[in-house]
C-alpha cells in the first residue's frame, strides 16, 4: 500500500509492502473533477515546474486539506486515490480496486470532502450550529457518485467537510440526513456487517449512482459484496454486472458447500444446555499469569488449557470467546469449534478445519479465494472426499500467511473429543502456531500425555492447568453451586434448613467440578422436597463414584433392561440420534413410536446419563460415555458391544426396508435440484436416515467373521443380499435426499471390501 507521508509543510509517498507494518493513516473520500486532480506521476516529479503546475490545480488543496487534518489528528500518513495508485500499472490498478474496500475500511479517519457544500454563514447572526447548508448537504453530489458508496460504508470513522474545511459532523451525528437521502439502513450505516443485508439489497443501493466509466458501477461494488473480479475496461456495463453475479453465485455454493456446522450455533447451544454462562465462573482467568502472557505477548502463540471431565473447559474456553469478542480491534478475526466424540459431524480433525474456516470466511469473505478455484473443480467433495483434510489444511495455511489477515484468534475446545485424525490435528496446530506471531490459538483438553507430547512442538505455547489453579476454579464452581441452589430453592420451595443442607453438601463434595455439580442438581429436581436432606448421602463426592451410583439405581429400576439396551445404542452409533431413528434401533422400544411422551419418561430414567434437546438424544458429558465404556460395560453389553452393532445392522436394514421406496418426496421428476428439496411433514426418512447413512458401518464393525453361523447375512438369498436386490436404487434415492451421497460412495466401497474378505 502506498502512503503519503506528512514531512514539515509537505508530503512523500512511502510504500509499505508488509501489511503488517501499515501504520494508522487517514483517508480521503470525494468527488473528482475533470484535469484538477494531481496524479501520481505529477506528485513523483520533484522539478520546479511540476510542482509550481500540480499546486495550481484544485486537487492540490485536498491534498494539503487531508495531510492537515490528519496531523490535527495526530496521524502521519493519509492515502488519496487520485495520486496514491500509478494508474499506469494495469497490475495494481486492479489490485487496487479490489483492495479499496478494505483500505477504507482500515482507515483510522475518513475524511469526505464536500466541494459543493458550503459551512459560510447567511449572515453575520449564523453560526455553523444553525446548520443553514443542511439541504445542500443532502443534494451533494457526493451522494450520487458509484466509487463514494463503499467509501460511506467501509470506514468505522467517516467526517465530513464543507469546501472550506470545515467539520459539519459525523457519519453518527448525521445519520438521520444520510438515511433519508440514500435509503441505505441506518444498521448499515452504523457498521453492521454488509453480510446481514442480502445481495439485491447491497446492489440496490447503487441504483441512482453515477461513474464515469460504465464498468465502474459493477467494479465498486465489489468490496460490498466481497468478491475478487479483475476489472476490464471496455467491457461494458452488462458483462460486468455478469461477471460479478456469477463471482458472486459461486462463492455463495463455495460457503455452502463449506458449511457443516455452524460453531456459533453450537456455542449457543452448548452454553443453553449447561444452563446459561455466568460471568463469575470464568472472569478469574483473564488475570491469570499464564492466561495475559498468552494474550501479551508476540511470543506466546498457544495456550493450552488443560483439565480433568467436568472443570469447567467448554464453559471457560465461551467465556474467553466473549472477552476476545468485545475487545478486538475491528480489523481482528475470531473463530472458534467445539469438538464433540459423539457426534460424527464435529468430532473429526478435517470437521474443526471446516469449521474454523467457515467462521473466517464469514468474517472476511476475501478469504473465500483460497478455497474457491479448488472448489470451483471439485465441488462440495472438496470438504467430504478421502483427501479433504490434505486440501482443507493447505487451504487453512495459504489462508495464514495471507498478507490482507489481520491479527486472528483461533479457539478449539475439547481436543480429546476428536476422535479421527487428532494426532494430524494436533501437529497442524503445533506447526500453524509458531508460523506467525499474528496468529493465536487456545485449546482446551483433558490431561493427556500425548496431546501435551505433540503440542509441545510449537515451542513458545503456555499451559494452563486447571489443577494448578485450583482455587480459582473452586471459587467459581462455588458461584455455580449458589445459583443451582438458588433453581431448586425457588423451584422446589425449599425452606432455609434445605437450602443449607443441599448448599453444604454440594459445596463439601464438589471438588472443583462442574459436572458433578450439575448431575446431582439434575437429580435434585426430581426428589420430593421432604425427601432432599434425606437423599443428600445418597451422591457420592467424585464423578465416577456418582456415575457408579446412578447404575446401581437404573440396574435396580423395573426398566432395568430397556435402559441399559438404549444406554447400549447409545454408546455405539456414530452420531446422536433423533427419537425416532433411537426407537427404529432400539428393539424394546417397538410400539411407543406413536407415544412421545413414554420414550421421553423412558429415557429420563437412564440414570442421568443421556438428556433430550431438540428431538435428539445425547450424552450429558462425554465422561458419561467413557464411563460405560470402561466401567459398565458388562452391565450394558451383555453379550459384547459387537452383538450391538449386529442388531443395529439388522434393526437398521429392517427399518429401510420397511420405509424406503421410490420417490419418497414425491418430487415427481429425476434430477431435482437437491437444495430445492424440503422434506415432507411428517419426514418419511425420520425413523430411518441415521440407518441409511450408517448400516453398512455396523455391519463392517460387528465382525461377522467371528461366528460361521454370522456369515449367513451376507451370503446369497442372506438379508444384505435381499436388501440390496429389492431396495438398492431406493438406498441410493435416500441417500441423496439425505445429502449423504459421498457417505454412500465410502460406504459401497466398505461393503464391497467386506465381502471381498469374506469371498477369500
Amino acid at each position: 500500500m502506498r502512503l503519503l507521508e506528512i514531512k514539515g509543510d509537505g508530503f512523500t509517498f512511502t510504500d509499505f509492502d508488509d501489511p503488517d507494518a501499515i501504520p494508522p493513516y487517514a483517508i480521503l473520500s470525494h468527488t473528482w473533477e475533470i484535469d484538477e486532480e494531481v496524479t501520481f506521476d505529477e506528485l513523483k516529479e520533484s522539478t520546479r515546474n511540476k510542482k509550481r503546475k500540480r499546486k495550481r490545480k484544485s486537487g492540490y488543496d485536498k491534498l494539503q486539506f487531508c495531510g492537515q487534518q490528519a496531523k490535527r489528528d495526530g496521524l502521519r500518513y493519509f492515502w488519496v486515490d487520485t495520486c496514491c495508485i500509478d494508474k499506469a500499472n494495469k497490475g495494481e490498478l486492479s489490485f487496487a480496486i479490489n483492495s479499496m474496500f478494505r483500505w477504507y475500511h482500515n482507515a483510522t479517519r475518513c475524511y469526505v470532502y464536500l466541494s459543493d457544500v458550503s459551512s459560510r454563514p447567511c449572515n453575520t447572526s449564523d453560526d455553523l450550529s444553525s446548520r443553514p447548508w443542511e439541504s445542500d448537504f443532502q443534494r451533494s453530489k457526493w451522494f450520487t457518485r458509484g466509487w463514494t458508496l463503499q467509501e460511506l460504508l467501509a470506514p468505522h470513522s467517516v467526517e465530513f467537510f464543507s469546501c472550506e474545511g470545515r467539520r459539519l459532523g459525523d457519519k453518527r451525528s448525521l445519520m438521520q440526513q444520510i438515511h433519508r437521502t440514500t435509503g441505505i439502513p441506518q444498521a448499515a450505516l452504523q457498521g453492521a456487517p454488509l453480510s446481514q443485508f442480502n445481495v439485491d439489497e447491497r446492489m440496490s443501493w447503487i441504483e441512482q449512482r453515477n461513474t464515469t466509466l460504465e464498468e465502474d458501477k459493477a467494479y465498486s461494488l465489489l468490496g460490498i459484496v466481497d468478491v475478487y473480479v479483475p476489472p476490464i475496461y471496455g467491457e461494458g456495463t452488462a458483462s460486468a454486472f455478469k461477471r460479478l453475479m456469477d463471482e458472486i453465485s459461486k462463492r455463495e455454493k463455495c460457503v455452502q458447500d463449506l458449511h457443516a456446522t455452524d460453531p456459533r450455533d453450537d456455542k449457543k447451544r452448548i452454553e443453553d444446555t449447561k444452563g446459561g454462562l455466568l460471568d463469575d465462573s470464568y472472569r478469574w482467568i483473564l488475570k491469570n499469569p499464564d492466561f495475559r502472557e498468552w494474550h501479551d505477548s508476540r511470543q506466546s502463540q498457544l495456550l493450552w488449557v488443560k483439565g480433568d471431565p467436568g472443570k469447567g473447559k467448554t464453559m471457560l474456553l465461551c467465556g474467553i470467546i466473549n472477552e476476545l469478542k468485545q475487545s478486538l480491534a475491528k480489523t481482528n478475526l475470531l473463530s472458534y469449534f467445539f469438538c464433540q466424540a459423539t457426534d460424527t459431524r464435529i468430532n473429526n480433525a478435517t470437521a474443526v478445519l471446516r469449521g474454523l474456516l467457515y467462521l473466517l470466511v464469514v468474517q472476511q469473505p476475501s478469504l473465500i479465494s483460497h478455497i474457491q478455484k479448488k472448489h470451483d473443480h471439485a465441488g462440495k467433495a472438496l470438504f467430504e472426499d478421502a483427501n479433504a483434510w490434505i486440501a482443507l489444511s493447505k487451504i487453512f495455511t495459504s489462508i495464514l500467511q495471507d498478507p490482507n489477515l489481520g491479527s486472528t484468534y483461533l479457539v478449539v475446545d475439547a481436543l480429546d473429543e476428536c476422535v479421527v485424525d487428532l494426532p494430524k490435528l494436533l501437529d497442524f496446530i503445533a506447526q500453524q502456531s509458531s508460523a506467525s506471531p499474528r496468529i493465536k490459538w487456545i485449546v482446551s483438553s483433558r490431561n493427556w500425555p500425548d496431546i501435551e507430547e505433540r503440542l509441545a512442538k510449537a515451542g513458545q505455547g503456555v499451559r494452563l492447568s486447571l489443577e494448578l489453579n485450583a482455587e480459582s476454579v473452586s471459587a467459581a464452581v462455588d458461584v455455580f453451586i449458589q445459583q443451582k441452589v438458588l433453581q431448586l430453592s425457588q423451584d422446589k420451595k425449599y425452606d432455609s434448613k434445605t437450602r443449607e443442607a443441599v448448599q453444604h453438601h454440594l459445596s463439601t463434595n464438589a471438588d472443583g467440578t462442574f459436572l458433578w455439580v450439575a448431575l446431582v442438581y439434575q437429580n435434585l429436581k426430581d426428589v420430593p422436597k421432604r425427601n432432599v436432606r434425606k437423599m443428600l448421602s445418597a451422591f457420592p463426592p467424585g464423578l465416577d463414584s456418582l456415575y457408579k451410583r446412578m447404575m446401581q439405581q437404573l440396574c435396580s429400576s423395573g426398566d432395568a433392561d430397556i435402559c441399559k439396551e438404549i444406554l447400549a445404542v447409545a454408546a455405539t452409533v456414530y452420531r446422536p440420534t433423533t427419537l425416532e431413528e433411537l426407537v427404529a434401533l432400539t428393539e424394546q422400544l417397538e410400539g411407543v413410536l406413536d407415544d412421545p411422551d413414554s420414550i421421553q419418561e423412558i429415557i429420563g430414567q437412564c440414570g442421568s446419563f443421556l438428556t433430550v434437546r431438540e428431538n435428539t438424544v445425547y450424552f450429558v458429558h462425554q465422561s458419561a460415555k467413557d464411563f460405560l465404556l470402561a466401567q459398565a460395560s458388562r452391565d450394558i453389553f451383555l453379550s459384547g458391544q459387537d452383538a450391538v452393532h449386529r442388531t443395529l445392522a439388522a434393526r437398521s436394514l429392517q427399518a429401510m426396508s420397511t420405509t424406503l421406496k421410490r420417490d419418497m418426496y414425491s418430487l415427481h421428476e429425476p434430477g431435482y435440484p437437491i437444495e430445492r428439496v424440503e422434506p415432507p411433514q411428517p419426514d418419511p426418512l425420520a425413523s430411518s436416515r441415521y440407518s441409511c447413512i450408517y448400516w453398512v458401518d455396523h455391519l463392517c464393525d460387528w465382525n461377522p467373521l467371528s461366528s460361521a453361523a454370522d456369515l449367513v447375512d451376507l451370503q446369497d438369498e442372506g438379508s444384505v443380499y435381499e436388501f440390496l436386490r429389492q431396495k438398492y436404487l431406493y438406498w441410493l434415492e435416500a441417500l441423496s435426499l439425505c445429502k449423504s451421497m459421498p457417505k454412500g460412495v465410502v460406504s459401497m466401497a466398505k461393503l464391497e471390501s467386506l465381502i471381498h474378505v469374506i469371498l477369500h
